[in-house]
């Protein structure tokens, strides 16, 4: 990554802002040093089109006299060399970082970005794991090179089984009060408060609730039948990003893609219903879909996966 305004084919004003945004990315957002050179490269692409487009190296000036039909311009462009429309949202979302940027220290405002809609991106069909995957999320094992204290390792698996077990959302998981949740061997029902605030009755597993149980017997911390069932390392309500950050880890530890995420665990759960003959209908119910045909894209899924199966395993195939 250029490391001065000299090494980069832009003028001297923009070069020295592009790397105080980059800078700001790093140091302040706490981006990765991955997502911040997908950020640079981004933007490069999109400052070198206007270079091209307008004739010359654009200055800070030029950038804030831009006008709608340049930025579709640069997006025609993109469209003509076979680029997507997610990466294309994406480039323009980078642009528009760099141009909130440039407003907040006072170097020109680039309205002309906020102008143009984002491409429309198509509905793609959720990435379930596969059962093995599944199952082992919520082994504590995995994380056994971590430096935490057992009870978050525990707290964290509890939510992961939940996830999957029950095909929670994980805002309807954290939002779980701990009166909620029966003790092992004295329910198998769950009461969780969805989307618009709509109340649905969903199964839990028993090995589920020993995990739960198991979790709050090695919480330090006291859990009234009216707080949160999942606490924080302080105490507090649990952040769905603590959840996020451990799939990160687990994603390396089982060599998952980046679309195994707390959501795709709800994913996998509906999949592996479906295809071992749940009523669609009933997982509905279970998700709390308002509508079947959200729940109808699951048959796609597991469609496609069967064409796969069949595909790799035909011998005429």
């Amino acid at each position: 990554m250029p490391q001065h305004a000299d090494d980069l084919p832009f003028s001297a004003d923009m070069s020295a802002e592009f790397l105080r945004w980059l800078a700001f990315l790093g140091d302040q957002k706490r981006m990765s040093p991955k997502t911040v050179e997908a950020y640079r490269r981004d933007v490069t692409q999109f400052l070198l089109f206007m270079s091209d487009h307008l004739g010359g190296q654009p200055s800070l000036a030029d950038l804030a006299e831009l006008t709608p039909q340049d930025v579709r311009a640069f997006m025609a462009s993109r469209r003509a060399k076979g680029i997507g429309g997610r990466t294309l949202m994406r480039q323009l979302a980078g642009a528009r970082s760099f141009a909130r940027h440039l407003e907040r220290n006072g170097k020109g405002k680039v309205g002309a970005l906020n102008a143009v809609r984002a491409p429309k991106i198509p509905k793609t069909l959720p990435k379930p794991l596969g059962v093995p995957q599944a199952k082992r999320i919520s082994d504590t094992d995995l994380r056994a090179g971590e430096e935490r204290e057992p009870w978050i390792f525990t707290r964290d698996a509890a939510v992961l089984a939940l996830l999957y077990g029950s095909g929670l959302r994980i805002a309807e998981a954290l939002g779980l009060k701990r009166r909620e949740v029966p003790d092992p061997g004295r329910g198998d029902t769950l009461t969780v408060l969805g989307k618009g605030n709509k109340a649905r009755m969903v199964p839990v597993l028993p090995a589920v609730l020993t995990m739960i149980h198991d979790y709050i017997v090695l919480c330090p911390y006291d859990l009234p039948d009216d707080g949160p069932l999942f606490v924080g390392a302080k105490g507090g309500p649990l952040s769905p990003r603590i959840i996020q950050l451990t799939m990160e880890r687990l994603r390396g530890a089982l060599s998952l893609p980046d679309t195994a995420t707390p959501h795709a665990l709800r994913h996998s759960f509906a999949t592996h219903l479906l295809s071992r003959g749940g009523d669609l209908r009933a997982i509905q119910e279970l998700l709390g879909h308002a509508s079947l045909s959200t729940t109808q894209i699951y048959t796609a899924v597991d469609t496609e996966r069967l064409l796969e199966a069949y595909n790799a395993a035909h011998p005429r195939a």
